[in-house]
């Protein structure tokens, strides 16, 4: 019975007190090695306490380095005084991945803003000076100061969004607003309307990334929280660290390396989380992290990936080096387009796929010099074919190249 599996299960001892502390959404109370941040984007924003509005603010930095946690911590802190100095200030956060269009944007900040079910603004149907001035006369219903936070603002379609927000204020007669920008993409401001840029950028902050020490406190702090006394063995923290610390100080990878480990340790039935878990951690998390984005390649790309992979085991085959050229890639691409029925592209456009490719990490693609015969690119494969041809065997578009062979083994047509 099912409900018996469970019933076994949850009898077992869990090595978690409280899981939820590792994830990306947690806001901790403290925030090691974020302090010097916390101080100044807590000084942009004191000027809210006294009624005025306080400048616009751009906030960058790689993935995981603090920016939104700080973001949602200082804005927490600054409602909470308000409350007890009696200041209307509110505080609005808003993923840009999810609420990515002018109408939404405007709508979802409305809606924050309104209290009464029956007055909030539809999903879609009205006009955009509509939404707008809706906007506008719950801002001023509410009057003190807004602040609104636009996290991964480059997800945004267009600049009109950002272009009305950064001149609502001279619509308001009760209200001010403020707009606090974060993105992980160091050259977003460099595409801006340039009138847009110079009204968001008022201030700019940059969070740099943690180093290995950091890390290893951060995870400290978070892990007195998350695990039972002795559920981690001495080396696993610092060993999360220090993997989390090579790929750009990422706070975000660290925590999700350990919560990994911990999880792939219960279901071991293991007491404690070693260092072999965290090894094994890392695999899948990559693993993970490749299958998503082969899933969410272009059919051309996947066609491609599928062609390498093919010419890659034929030179094997012949006994040869494994690497090849883009020409030779191209050749083996046209086969298979062929075979599907879809058009092929240039060969020039190959050649920027391969690069995208190359910049994904899926392979690698280094120029190498042939003499007088010119400069090509030896491209090899940097993931698991067998993976790769796993993922895709689900594609529809693709899967017709794919022989299912005995006990599971497949291969490409």
């Amino acid at each position: 019975m099912l409900t018996d599996i469970f019933d076994t299960l949850l009898e077992r001892e869990t090595i978690f007190l409280d899981r939820e502390v590792l994830r990306p959404t947690y806001t901790p109370e403290e925030l090691p090695h974020r302090e010097r941040e916390i101080e100044t984007l807590a000084q942009i924003f004191l000027p809210a306490l006294r009624g005025e509005a306080p400048s616009n603010i751009f906030i960058y930095g790689k993935t995981g380095t603090g920016k939104t946690a700080v973001t949602k911590h200082v804005g927490k802190q600054l409602m909470k005084k308000g409350e007890e100095m009696n200041r209307n200030v509110n505080f609005i956060y808003m993923n840009c991945e999810v609420v990515d269009t002018h109408y939404r944007l405007l709508q979802n900040i409305a809606n924050h803003l309104i209290d009464r079910w029956e007055e909030r603004i539809p999903f879609t149907g009205l006009p955009t000076d509509e939404v707008y001035s809706r906007l506008t006369k719950a801002l001023d219903e509410k009057g003190g100061v807004t602040i609104v936070v636009l996290d991964e603002i480059d997800k945004l379609k267009g600049d009109e969004a950002l272009y009305t927000l950064t001149r609502i204020n001279s619509d308001l007669s009760r209200a001010k607003v403020s707009l606090v920008g974060i993105s992980n993409d160091l050259k977003f401001t460099e595409f801006l309307d340039p009138r847009v840029k110079s009204s968001l950028g008022e201030e700019n902050m940059i969070f740099y990334p943690y180093d290995a020490r950091q890390l290893q406190d951060i995870l400290e702090h978070r892990a007195k929280k998350a695990f039972r006394p002795g559920a981690l063995s001495p080396s696993v923290i610092p060993l999360c660290a220090a993997l989390a610390a090579q790929e750009h100080g990422d706070a975000r990878r660290a925590l999700d390396l350990l919560r990994v480990s911990a999880e792939l340790a219960e279901r071991e039935n293991a007491t404690r989380v070693t260092e072999r878990h965290v090894r094994k951690a890392l695999h899948k998390i990559e693993l993970d992290h490749v299958a998503e984005v082969i899933k969410s390649l272009p059919l051309q790309s996947k066609i491609l990936l599928l062609a390498m992979i093919k010419e890659e085991r034929e030179k094997k085959r012949q006994g040869l080096k494994p690497s090849m050229t883009t020409g030779e890639v191209y050749e083996r691409y046209r086969q298979l387009s062929k075979r599907l029925g879809v058009e092929s592209l240039t060969q020039r456009r190959i050649a920027d796929l391969i690069s995208e490719l190359d910049m994904l990490g899926i392979i690698t693609a280094r120029v190498i010099s042939k003499g007088r015969y010119g400069r090509t690119r030896e491209i090899e494969i940097s993931t698991s074919s067998r993976e790769i041809i796993k993922i895709l065997q689900n594609d529809d578009a693709v899967n017709p190249l794919i022989i299912y062979g005995g006990k599971g083994q497949m291969r490409l047509i």
